[in-house]
């Protein structure tokens, strides 16, 4: 079974930081993705999407560094739904992407001419999912099904 996400797009807002009792990192931000299509009279429209992002620990702590509203990056992680009770009594569903890295996809100051820098994807390194060496079984088959 695979539960993955991969959005490409932008940031709504600066991430929001908090620490837990037990010192943990955890980090909010929303992502706003657009398609474009013609409507029946053939004219081009953009549908946007918001996505709200939830980064742990060292993710969310890097994220607070280097992420500003309206930056390009791409997240990949896993979805996540929860539940709530608002103040008002009402009982809300949330769609979580919980994220397991993400990458700027915004030219640096002073980096090369590119809009998708060289660097290495920040990655979560308490992820729980496993490497392409825990997925690959022993007869040589790499196929997930």
């Amino acid at each position: 079974m695979i539960n993955k996400v991969t959005l490409i797009g932008n940031l709504g807002g600066d991430p929001e930081i908090r620490h837990l009792e037990n010192g943990a990192a955890v980090g909010r931000f929303s992502v706003a993705t657009n398609e474009s299509y013609k409507d029946k009279d053939g004219n081009w429209q953009t549908l946007t999407e918001w996505h709200n992002v939830v980064v742990w620990r060292e993710l969310a702590e890097r994220a607070e560094k280097q992420l500003k509203k309206g930056m390009m990056v791409y997240v990949e992680g896993k979805l996540s739904y929860r539940k709530y009770t608002g103040q008002d009594g009402v009982e809300r569903n949330v769609t979580d992407v919980v994220a397991n890295t993400y990458r700027l996809l915004e030219k640096r100051e002073g980096a090369a001419d590119s809009r998708f820098p060289a660097a290495e994807p920040v990655r979560n390194t308490e992820s729980t999912m496993p490497t392409t060496a825990d997925a690959t079984p022993a007869n040589g088959d790499d196929l997930p099904f």
